[in-house]
């Protein structure tokens, strides 16, 4: 018994500092992945010059993000230093800016040398193009919890000092700025790569494979090296900083709950930092699983068994971890809470994972019958296959909320709203695992795009081709993942809110009553809010798709000018200019991104600076965006992914194959889907959280 004593009283002295090794951990696994991958073979010279183009434009374009979301931020940063005068709160922001940046960065790097890789090891056999394509991605998800546990507890311990009450929640509010600067870089990453990857798939599908019928990532098309530079800078690079600002709030979420409602439980603040570190070891063990199993199983179910894996060894980890950080009962409020209660919590957090996983699987495999049922309506033309797809967008939105409802029912009866933000952080601690499946997307997509344009054998695209239809449900199913975790994510901070903004007000004596924040719903400046609130990721989902659109329409008459101007590109005689396309997307996401990024923390300002409105609509105004949100982005994720896989499905040969009525059909909805999956649908995700911190960090500025 006194082992277990001391072991918990050095949990309570270095559980974060243990929290932050294995962070490190997750990196130096990462490190041994790129080795692993540089030391694969990149194929022959014209693959490689090919891949070359891609990098080329890849690192063209961030860099260009780069030097304009960095201006912003600068802008931002200044903003915040006039205001603040000290250190902590800019600084946090630009930790969690360069943090989100690095992690984009560097995992659209490493897609960018596993996609050739991928194509080389295809030509030998798809087991070994399996695992070059799921190490790639597995470099993207350890480097993002790697990223964001270390920076998250090494800010928190930099502010911190002490242990002091005092200090516990300066370091908290410090982390404000940290969870402001990733989820603002994660917008602009989310949208910018979006506009981008999806203005030239649209532009090259619908001139190459509907006026041309040119298959797909045919080196005649012009669009063609500018889609796949779109699929490492919108898929890896807004993935990566997308779940690396959702899990970084998460775990500044369960830390500002933990400090408003257990300010007297040492445990509790380390606790979340503990589910971060536990599940790395999970993650690890899922990805060496992946690679050892991957000679002996179809590639999805070896992926989901990594994944399974990855669920089982955190749910162990996690009952010795709660029962040595908190003590056997506590009081919130008036409330009882047990570690078996909190325990359950985060046992639903992994059973929220798995259950956005096979949910979000169902509406988008092409196993699965609602993708065969649009491949089915597009045997009757565009428009039925286009409602085919709203409605299964439509459907899959109902099992997913569903289970957020009873997952926050139960989280918050054994454990009240830290025992929300334990699911949560348990939810998103999965990332290292899931977000290596989202990766494993655009890199064997634009391998099969380098086995097209390198002239290689039928069976090297067949084979990139079997995996790359995992991939797209992969990345369908994480995308499920992000969005259902933003939701639980945003009520997390909805809390923060409501507790800190209480807090606050006490503090500078401003309460006559307790009930003065209670945001009830008899008062109509609640409902404005709930309404603007609302209309937020309406508005904001409208204007990614209108810059998906005029771009895309730009890259077509482009393509179409390139085709008429030099007809023997069409028959091999003249090289496409496919640097003009890539010189349009790149100026389009540009342009475009910054208008709708800036739109959630525009309105948070105004609404809170209204004094007509004030805290009571922007408490509505929160409320109506995490609801509104979370259906508008499930429904446009699901269908976009099921409109692709199931034009995937009818290029298999089904329903009349390629270049069929079916066929065209379905690319119409492919294209109408696309930015629906990759543009506007993910970047609510980010888009909920940055109102829910704006509107945490304003309450100083027009509150008190």
């Amino acid at each position: 018994m006194s082992s277990v004593f001391a072991t918990s009283d050095f949990l309570l002295q270095n559980g974060i500092n243990l929290a932050l090794v294995l962070g490190a951990l997750g990196l130096v696994v990462a490190a041994w992945l790129i080795m692993r991958i540089k030391a694969a073979s990149p194929g022959n010279e014209r693959m490689q010059e090919v891949a070359g183009a891609i990098q080329e434009g890849a690192k063209a374009y961030l860099n260009r993000q780069l030097a304009a979301v960095g201006t912003i931020a600068g802008v931002i940063f200044a903003l915040l230093f006039a205001w603040k005068r000290t250190f902590a709160v800019p600084g946090g922001f630009l930790i969690g800016a360069v943090c989100s940046l690095i992690a984009g960065y560097i995992g659209m790097r490493i897609a960018v040398l596993a996609n050739v890789r991928t194509t080389q090891a295809a030509s030998e056999s798809e087991p070994k193009a399996l695992r070059v394509a799921f190490n790639g991605g597995a470099v993207t998800g350890l480097l993002v919890v790697g990223l964001a546990l270390l920076s998250v507890g090494g800010f928190y311990l930099l502010m911190r000092g002490d242990s002091s009450p005092a200090a516990q929640h300066h370091a908290v509010d410090s982390l404000v700025g940290l969870a402001l600067g990733a989820s603002l870089i994660s917008v602009f990453a989310r949208l910018g790569g979006g506009i981008y990857t999806k203005a030239a798939d649209v532009g090259a599908d619908l001139v190459g494979k509907v006026e041309s019928n040119l298959n797909e990532d045919d080196p005649r098309n012009p669009a063609t090296i500018a889609d796949n530079v779109g699929d490492n800078v919108g898929d890896c690079a807004g993935m990566a900083a997308d779940v690396f600002e959702t899990y970084a709030v998460s775990l500044i979420g369960a830390l500002l709950i933990g400090t408003l409602q257990l300010g007297s439980v040492p445990g509790a603040m380390i606790y979340p930092f503990a589910i971060g570190g536990i599940s790395i070891i999970g993650a690890v063990l899922g990805v060496l699983y992946v690679n050892v199993r991957s000679n002996s199983g179809k590639a999805d179910r070896v992926l989901m068994e990594g994944v399974v894996l990855s669920g089982i060894v955190s749910a162990l980890l996690y009952w010795p971890a709660t029962t040595m950080l908190l003590p056997e009962s506590f009081l919130i409020g008036a409330k009882t809470i047990t570690t078996g209660g909190v325990y359950g919590t985060a046992i639903i957090g992994l059973l929220m994972t798995f259950a956005a996983v096979f949910i979000t699987n169902y509406y988008t495999s092409t196993s699965c019958k609602p993708v065969r049922d649009i491949a089915k309506a597009s045997e009757t033309g565009h428009a039925t296959n286009i409602i085919a797809g709203i409605s299964v967008g439509n459907k899959a939105t109902a099992l997913p909320v569903i289970l957020i409802t009873l997952a926050i029912y139960f989280s918050y009866q054994w454990g009240d709203l830290f025992g929300v933000a334990t699911a949560v952080m348990s939810m998103l601690s999965m990332a290292g695992i899931i977000i290596s499946l989202d990766a494993f997307g655009p890199i064997t997509d634009n391998a099969g795009g380098i086995a097209v344009m390198s002239g290689l054998p039928d069976e090297v695209r067949q084979r990139t081709d079997a995996l790359d239809a995992v991939g797209n449900t992969m990345k369908a199913v994480t995308k499920g993942y992000a969005i259902a975790s933003a939701g639980l994510a945003a009520l997390v901070l909805f809390g923060s809110y409501y507790l800190d903004l209480d807090s606050k007000l006490h503090a500078a004596g401003k309460l006559a009553l307790d009930a003065a924040t209670e945001f009830s719903l008899k008062d109509p400046r609640v409902l404005i809010g709930m309404f603007l609130g609302g209309l937020l990721p309406f508005l904001f989902s409208a204007m990614g798709c209108s810059a998906v659109g005029r771009a895309a329409g730009a890259v077509v008459l482009e393509v179409r000018r390139q085709i008429a101007k030099f007809p023997g590109i069409l028959t091999g005689k003249d090289k496409p200019e496919y640097a003009a396309c890539v010189d349009i997307v790149t100026k389009a996401a540009l342009r475009e991104m910054i208008l709708p990024a800036l739109l959630p923390v525009a309105a948070v300002l105004i609404v809170a600076g209204l004094p007509a409105l004030g805290k009571e609509a922007l408490g509505g105004m929160l409320v109506g965006t995490i609801v509104t949100g979370l259906f508008v982005g499930i429904s446009m994720t699901s269908s976009g992914g099921a409109w692709d896989n199931a034009k995937k499905y009818i290029e298999e040969g089904n329903h009349g194959g390629k270049h069929s009525e079916a066929h065209k059909a379905a690319v119409t909805g492919d294209t109408v889907g696309d930015p629906y999956k990759d543009t506007a649908g993910p970047a609510i995700n980010p888009m909920i959280k940055v109102v829910n911190i704006v509107a945490i960090l304003v309450i100083e500025l027009f509150f008190i």
